[in-house]
């Protein structure tokens, strides 16, 4: 079975829902699933070197701070919830996620999941700037991945060709939310559905093509 997990980096439901897939494989006795990382972004306007926090939030949803901390309070709800934390008094900065994707395409495949997920605690627990290349430098050799050569690549824009082809391709089939959830390239799931919401159509796949 393959999932492919369209998700930014910068989305707080993305990172529930990959949890929620975690969740779900963990208690997954069928045959082996393989894990896509796809990605989207959810602002492609944002420029390259990120631009701030607060006064983004407030040109999205406007200059109530009390509506604003309900939300974030109710996004850590929600991470509490399935085991995350989620800490946005730490954030300063609203990335552009196109090198936090480049990342995740060059990383090994044994080590995607452990990047992704390193990113997501970055940005959501320590406020750090994912779209910085130093920052994502630093995330890589945290998670164990040898350095050498990573900065060049990551500025060589090498793995980037994928991430564009994401995009494109989110944009064909009409994907406007995340996370969305792709099953054998014809099953769809989206929204950050709990964890035994995704295991019963990851049963359903099977019993459909039995």
């Amino acid at each position: 079975m393959e999932i492919d997990i369209f998700q930014d980096t910068v989305c707080p439901w993305c990172r529930i829902g990959k949890k929620n897939l975690t969740d779900a494989l963990a208690k997954w006795t069928g045959e082996e699933v393989e894990i896509r990382y796809r990605s989207f972004q959810l602002d492609p306007t944002t420029p390259l070197e990120g631009k701030p926090f607060k006064a983004n939030m407030e040109s999205k949803f406007g200059n109530d701070p009390e509506r604003l901390q309900g939300m974030f309070q109710r996004l850590k709800d929600a991470g509490a919830a399935v085991g995350l934390n989620f800490d946005y008094s730490r954030v300063e900065r609203s990335p552009n996620t196109l090198k936090s994707h480049q990342l995740i395409v060059l990383a090994p495949e044994d080590k995607k999941k452990d990047v992704v997920d390193a990113i997501y605690q970055a940005y959501f627990e320590d406020g750090r700037d994912i779209g910085s290349v130093d920052v994502l430098l630093e995330i890589a050799k945290e998670v164990g991945l040898a350095a050498d050569g990573l900065a060049e690549r990551l500025r060589a824009k090498e793995g980037l060709e994928q991430v564009e082809d994401d995009l494109e391709f989110a944009r064909e089939v009409g994907i406007t939310g995340v996370p969305f959830f792709i099953i054998n390239d014809k099953y769809a799931l989206t929204g950050a559905q709990p964890s035994s919401t995704i295991l019963q159509a990851m049963e359903q796949v099977v019993q459909k093509e039995g």
